[in-house]
């Protein structure tokens, strides 16, 4: 019945398409940015002198699956911070279209979860494009490199969108175990399942 649920909540938010278009795919080079987290902090992952790399998340408080997916965004973070690659999270919605999205409810969040990781705000939603993200919650993760931070892995947490259960195919995580055993993912890409990002009207 749970799963049932979630199911037709997100198709409501239109939910489950795969990430097509611009935007960054294995292999590339991702930018830095600068975005205010909710602490008022600007946040860099330039701040970050002793990653190995980053598992940043676009996320965001309205959708049901990112809602869904929330305490195992934690999780990634518990685990893989103190191994070099630390959760960065950012909410890419028009706060206007979308108040649940606001940055006070961000805060608000933030402080009920407990998150470790920083929660950002994409206020111009310029890195989002960048990025290219078209769904919450979407991951792309970083490695740092001599070059610059690779992509060594974008789309969706793991295979099992409506409810975590053993049999999932973790992608985020199996990606990660293979960079700090000095490997390449076998999985650098897949389709993420979420919302539709909430993009202003000019």
């Amino acid at each position: 019945m749970k799963k049932l649920l979630l199911l037709m909540l997100t198709a409501v938010a239109a939910f489950a398409f795969k990430i097509a278009g611009s935007g960054y795919k294995a292999g590339d080079i991702a930018t830095d940015f600068k975005l205010k987290n909710v602490n008022g902090k600007i946040v860099s992952m330039a701040d970050y002198t002793s990653a190995k790399g980053f598992i940043v998340i676009f996320t965001c408080n309205h959708c049901p699956v990112a809602q869904a997916y929330e305490k195992r965004i934690m999780a990634l973070d518990a685990k893989y911070a103190s191994k070099g690659y630390p959760v960065i999270a950012i909410s890419p919605n028009d706060p206007v279209a979308e108040p649940v999205d606001s940055y006070a409810n961000m805060q608000k969040r933030a402080a009920e979860r407990n998150y470790t990781f920083p929660y950002l705000i994409d206020e111009t939603q310029n890195i989002t494009r960048v990025y290219g993200a078209q769904a919450t919650p979407t991951v792309y993760l970083l490695q740092k490199t001599a070059n610059g931070l690779v992509v060594q892995y974008t789309g969706a947490i793991d295979n099992d969108q409506p409810e975590a259960n053993a049999a999932r195919t973790r992608y985020v995580e199996n990606a990660v175990n293979a960079l700090l055993d000095n490997k390449k993912p076998e999985v650098t890409g897949s389709k993420a399942f979420g919302c539709r990002i909430v993009w202003k009207s000019s």
